[in-house]
């Protein structure tokens, strides 16, 4: 009102100009600050009940009158509200399509590796990529000095976790570069050196926990349930490596063998094997499997979803265009598979 008032009788008087306009925005907008904003939140901050309770009646009558209109406004968002989650998984594929028609085709799959996994950074789970707690080495804190320093020198980690009684209760991380002047003395109180653990929940995104690694200067931290309970470990090379790609260094002998490729089609997994991983492998978006995987992260996990039993030695089972081959089993787990994927499919 103030703004078409003050146009009309300006325009009348003095003629239309851009000077005109030019003086009657800087004077209208200052007269709206001063007098619409400042004023008024000045004299509310100084008289505080007086206010509230001038306001509170016209409040009361707005509320009254424009309810419909917000009711309305409010049923018009929700049917055009937006799934976050669908919204987030748009925007992947999106950047994965455009990413394939603008890289150049002659790229080497490093580089193409590298943009995919920067693409999918954000929207993966601790629980994704950590390693599971039955593969974790870990010390129990009544063990003397001399079977620490021998399982230390078979394990080949320079961080290794500290429990309790029992692997749930983790009282630190030791790391062995601390223990290094105390080799000579087989007496040595190994627990002084036990460090604080860094607790992060599965569910947490790794692109946040990566900012963690870096402010706390922590490169392992323990990953624990929505019970308290450890679900495993994962290392700032775990994260650096949805990447990069795998980081091999002189620890990683073939006792940590996780596939072994027999022809373009056909391969050799660990039961273990993470999905994620799984699919990066075959080149299949990682939510391939999202209906059948249930809680489980590994490939032996998403197999015994499908499969409802552990299966035997021999069987098949297949899904969608790959044929699983168990190869390896015990009374708990997969140990081994072998999968073939039909490309025709």
């Amino acid at each position: 009102a103030i703004i078409t008032l003050s146009a009309y009788f300006t325009w009348d008087v003095f003629g239309k100009s851009t000077f005109v306009f030019l003086f009657l925005t800087i004077v209208v907008t200052l007269v709206i600050v001063f007098f619409g904003e400042i004023i008024p939140k000045v004299y509310a901050n100084k008289n505080k009940a007086l206010f509230v309770r001038f306001s509170f009646p016209l409040i009361n009558l707005f509320y009254f009158v424009f309810r419909p209109l917000v009711l309305l406004l409010v049923v018009i968002s929700k049917t055009f509200k937006t799934n976050k989650k669908k919204l987030l998984e748009s925007s992947k594929d999106e950047l994965n399509k455009a990413m394939s028609l603008t890289i150049d085709k002659n790229a080497p799959d490093e580089e193409k590796n590298i943009l995919e996994g920067i693409i999918n950074f954000g929207a993966i789970k601790v629980k994704e990529i950590m390693k599971s707690r039955v593969d974790v080495v870990a010390f129990d804190i009544e063990s003397p000095f001399v079977k620490i320093a021998n399982q230390i020198n078979s394990s080949g980690y320079s961080r290794i976790p500290v429990f309790k009684e029992k692997i749930d209760n983790i009282e630190g991380v030791l790391y062995v570069k601390d223990l290094i002047p105390h080799l000579n003395n087989p007496r040595f109180d190994w627990t002084d050196k036990i460090r604080p653990a860094f607790f992060v929940p599965e569910n947490k995104n790794i692109d946040i926990l990566f900012k963690d690694f870096q402010e706390k200067r922590v490169h392992l931290a323990i990953v624990i349930d929505e019970y308290g309970g450890v679900s495993g470990i994962i290392t700032l090379e775990d994260v650096i490596e949805e990447i990069v790609g795998d980081i091999k260094d002189e620890f990683d002998f073939e006792k940590d063998f996780q596939y072994k490729k027999i022809d373009s089609n056909t391969f050799v997994f660990e039961g273990k094997t993470l999905l994620n991983d799984f699919c990066k492998t075959f080149g299949e978006n990682k939510t391939f499997f999202d209906e059948v995987r249930g809680e489980g992260e590994s490939l032996g996990g998403l197999l015994l979803e499908i499969n409802s039993k552990i299966p035997k030695k021999g069987d098949k089972i297949k899904f969608g265009n790959f044929i699983f081959t168990i190869m390896s089993v015990d009374k708990k787990r997969i140990q081994r598979v072998r999968v073939y994927k039909n490309s025709k499919d």
